[in-house]
């Protein structure tokens, strides 16, 4: 089948995270059938870890005015993934032909698609291409279930709209990159080299890093904090009503403050709030944790390469 209104253009970071957004989520259903949700790539694309010099490369494939496909990179660009709207799946085949010669092969390019995204994988299949990871992540469906853990004594929520950005840059900080690159110093101090630092993480707590996130949901977030007010555990929550769709996004608790259930007070908490507004699916991750504290349902996302 082909199809002659269909025509491709390339990503312009400027202009097109609407489009983006509007395919992702058009084309969105729970078992991402048809590819990620639509935060995936917003959270990654104003994000200070994501490597931002190939995104000219992301491609989309249109018919007619409308955004129908869409190949892209996350973290690495050598990552690549796939949004793709039913009944064009006579796209696969052009989509990896792309894939395969217009982004770089800097280390094993490999393509990640959930394990219910089939056209595609077929066609991969077709060409030598196999399965050689699985990553299951755990998502939570409200209809079988709540999650209604109490807040730990000792500690409270923050309104997200009275948060202080430094204890939410540092909190972040703490649970995600101390270990790894040091302690929360010098934050008002750019680095010249690039890279991940305390001044960034600082900065993306406003969205400066690239532009602030057009869909971010920043009010639905939770913060919980100790009895000395400092911030020890942080959810982030993009609420996409349009896909009843509670996709959280990060979740962390300072070092310091783990096994103390913060985490599962936190999400227990997205629970209350957007059950009300109609949230049938919430997202975790591919820790036991969420199994562990009521997350029945899990994704599959394969790592494809020869």
């Amino acid at each position: 089948m082909t199809n002659m209104n269909i025509h491709t253009k390339q990503f312009q970071i400027l202009t097109d995270i609407e489009l983006v957004w509007k395919l992702m989520t058009d084309a969105y259903n729970h078992n991402e059938s048809n590819g990620p949700a639509a935060p995936f790539f917003e959270y990654a694309i104003t994000s200070p870890w994501m490597d931002k010099d190939y995104v000219r490369l992301d491609r989309f494939w249109f018919d007619g005015d409308e955004p129908v496909a869409f190949v892209f990179y996350e973290q690495c660009v050598s990552d690549l993934y796939f949004v793709l709207k039913p009944g064009y799946e006579f796209l696969a085949k052009e989509m990896i032909d792309y894939a395969e010669t217009g982004f770089p092969d800097f280390e094993n390019k490999q393509f990640k698609l959930y394990s219910t995204q089939t056209a595609l994988i077929e066609e991969l299949t077709k060409r030598g291409y196999k399965v050689f990871y699985e990553e299951r992540e755990w998502v939570f469906d409200f209809s079988k279930g709540r999650l209604e853990y109490p807040l730990p004594e000792g500690y409270h929520f923050v309104e997200p709209e009275k948060s202080d950005p430094l204890k939410v840059a540092k909190c972040l900080w703490e649970g995600f990159c101390s270990e790894e690159f040091g302690p929360f110093v010098d934050w008002e101090k750019p680095i010249k080299q690039g890279g991940i630092s305390p001044h960034e993480q600082y900065q993306n707590v406003f969205g400066a890093t690239v532009a602030p996130s057009p869909h971010s949901t920043y009010q639905y977030n939770v913060i919980i904090a100790d009895e000395n007010d400092e911030y020890v555990c942080f959810s982030g929550m993009w609420w996409v009503e349009k896909n009843h769709l509670a996709y959280m996004e990060p979740l962390c608790t300072v070092p310091s403050h783990q096994h103390k259930g913060l985490a599962a007070a936190a999400l227990s908490r997205h629970d209350e709030v957007l059950r009300k507004l109609g949230a049938e699916l919430m997202t975790g991750g591919g820790n036991e944790f969420y199994k562990k504290i009521g997350y029945t349902d899990q994704h599959v996302l394969l790592h494809i390469h020869k």
